[in-house]
């Protein structure tokens, strides 16, 4: 077998952070539209991949598993730190509760969805609809959270991005559009006016800000993600295990985002620069994961995973919609609740500027509501879909 062309870790890292850097890069400097449907996530994790398949980088390096054990506890732990539930109940009410119908649809609608098309997938495919479900109960960072404490495939991992990524294309239009449909909507579900206006009062009076970000931030951040990773990874060697979802892995992902929500409760969660931190860390591990994957397994699946992934998504739809008319909410918040959920902090406020411009802050902080409940839902859905396999 011939050997790849750069097999040094620090050579690897330095190609999966320069791949990483480029194409937001790019996004910035030539504003294409290409990025509004191919957003820099999909070329991330492809360019890699296309990488290693052509022994260009290796394949297999100790920088992979390095950054397991490392990076992704770090990110999560500092994603984490901006939850802020109080808010969000408070400005959102019974929207919360929208976008938890939603995560319900997605955990329900996941094993339907694989049961229907797991004939054209393989045996362990149930781990790459256990790493979609957690980027559509939270957003890209649980995907790579639950797909490491799963030991998902590279190849599986590429199915979810992909079929993330296609799914969307349809399903941001539809949350958009949607707007059109106030009137009727509204009076579907019997929302009142003067619920709509409170909401806007409590949205204008939201304070997000956490102020300029200097050195001493970053180290702040990077004290408690590695002491997080360090005490998650000590613990979870003593806790149950029911593989082949609940492994030592599994406990380790569950430990350090509870401990993670636990620090936002604390004044850790006024650190600046946490979000920044986390999301580029976020998107240099997609690059390590495509990096680990085989085009070949990526080829023969990827039509009935995409399947399965627009019967599932509608399925949230209609949990979405049911829970508006339960608890009497409008369309933009359900529109938001869904695009919280399946886009997570990137497209929630796209929906939100588009319905109501006051409702951006809002959006975030729904977003971040699935960060927190989306590594512990998604590891139930990969069983359920287990249970189907």
């Amino acid at each position: 077998m011939t050997e790849a062309f750069i097999t040094n870790p620090v050579g690897i890292l330095t190609v999966l952070t320069g791949v990483s850097a480029f194409f937001f890069f790019l996004e910035k400097q030539t504003k294409w539209k290409l990025f509004n449907y191919f957003p820099p996530l999909l070329f991330i994790y492809a360019v890699p991949l296309i990488l290693s398949n052509t022994k260009i980088i290796a394949g297999k390096s100790v920088v992979y598993g390095w950054m397991g054990d490392v990076i992704l506890p770090l990110f999560l732990t500092v994603m984490l730190l901006d939850v802020n539930v109080g808010k969000a109940f408070k400005t959102m009410g019974k929207g919360i509760f929208v976008l938890l119908f939603g995560t319900l649809g997605v955990v329900i609608g996941a094993p339907i969805a694989y049961f229907l098309v797991k004939g054209g997938l393989g045996p362990e495919t149930w781990k790459g609809f256990g790493a979609l479900a957690g980027s559509w109960i939270g957003g890209t960072g649980n995907m790579a959270a639950v797909s490491e404490g799963l030991k998902t495939s590279g190849s599986d991992f590429g199915l979810a991005v992909l079929a993330d990524n296609l799914v969307y294309i349809v399903w941001l239009p539809i949350m958009l559009g949607s707007k059109n449909l106030a009137r009727w909507f509204n009076k579907f579900t019997k929302v009142s006016d003067k619920r709509l206006k409170q909401m806007e009062v409590e949205a204008k009076a939201l304070d997000m800000e956490k102020g300029k970000m200097e050195m001493r931030h970053i180290l702040y951040l990077l004290f408690l993600g590695l002491l997080n990773a360090w005490v998650s990874s000590f613990l979870s060697d003593f806790l149950p295990k029911v593989p082949p979802v609940l492994t030592s892995g599994t406990w380790k992902i569950l430990l350090v985002t509870t401990f993670g929500i636990s620090l936002s409760f604390t004044p850790a969660k006024k650190i600046p620069g946490s979000h920044a931190l986390a999301m580029a860390l976020v998107y240099l591990f997609v690059a390590n994961m495509g990096a680990k994957a085989q085009i070949g397994g990526l080829a023969q699946k990827a039509v009935w995973f995409v399947m399965g992934a627009f019967v599932w998504i509608f399925i949230h739809g209609f949990f979405c919609v049911l829970g508006a008319k339960i608890f009497k909410v409008d369309v933009h918040t359900t529109a938001i609740a869904s695009a919280a959920n399946i886009g997570g902090a990137a497209s929630a406020p796209v929906v939100a500027a588009y319905h109501h411009e006051f409702l951006v802050p809002v959006s975030i902080l729904m977003a971040l509501i699935g960060y927190a409940i989306g590594n512990y839902c998604a590891f139930v859905t990969a069983w359920l879909c287990y249970l189907v396999g």
